[in-house]
């Protein structure tokens, strides 16, 4: 089959459990990342299905690489190749088909639960647990585009994810590893601690992120086999 093809959008934010779980099942990828200086391809002829990362630009950020993710998330969508849509990944997501990114509710930084809707496409999307503890870093959310299924929310973020046909977006990391998450709990940044003062009930610190790792990441990693599994039958082989 033809590989498929991974945008990263910073060094920072690689596949992480994606790949691994993509190495497991024999399915080739293709990684392109733009902050090491390898450019988007010009369309999508040569792969099976796309996979779009986060990063911590804004989607609606006026950068040449996130117009030409929108342009191939809209062209694998038109020739039915499965795309999945990581954080902000799912922000372009939503902006390509029409829907606008916006400032969340509140922002989410680490372990939060994810309220998921009671109906069948997210069932087929997430099984049948009504709840999920799932890792997020995002200041801004999408809205749903025209056509799309609600799969889940939370209390600051109304839309976690949505669906359309084969294609799926997530507000959340799913692809979350031990590797990144470490990495992620080191981050000195500035407003990294401010947020933690000013929304201590949707900012966790350092220490509550690590001690996801014991139950809360290998949990997510199965919901995230799951969930791959699914956006990976439509794949086109």
């Amino acid at each position: 089959m033809k590989p498929i093809l991974i945008l990263q959008h910073l060094t920072d934010d690689a596949p992480a459990y994606l790949g691994t779980w993509l190495q497991r099942n024999g399915l080739p990828f293709e990684v392109r990342n733009t902050e090491a200086g390898q450019a988007y391809p010009a369309d999508c002829a040569a792969f099976s299905g796309l996979c779009v990362l986060g990063g911590e630009m804004s989607a609606n950020d006026d950068l040449p690489s996130l117009r030409q993710a929108e342009r191939l998330i809209v062209e694998a969508i038109a020739s039915n190749k499965p795309v999945l849509g990581l954080c902000l990944g799912g922000q372009l997501m939503a902006r390509a088909l029409g829907a606008r990114v916006v400032a969340s509710l509140a922002p989410e930084i680490g372990w939060q639960t994810l309220q998921l809707h009671d109906t069948e496409t997210a069932r087929h999307w997430f099984g049948a647990a009504p709840e999920q503890t799932v890792c997020h870093w995002h200041y801004e959310a999408f809205e749903l585009p025209a056509g799309a299924h609600a799969l889940g929310t939370s209390a600051a973020c109304r839309h976690q994810a949505f669906s359309i046909g084969p294609h799926v977006a997530t507000q959340f990391h799913i692809e979350m590893d031990e590797v990144k998450l470490r990495h992620w709990a080191s981050s000195t940044a500035q407003r990294y601690g401010q947020l933690q003062a000013e929304f201590p009930d949707s900012v966790q610190g350092p220490r509550a992120l690590l001690e996801g790792l014991r139950v809360c990441l290998p949990r997510q990693q199965r919901l995230a086999d799951a969930l791959f599994e699914r956006w990976a039958d439509g794949l086109l082989r």
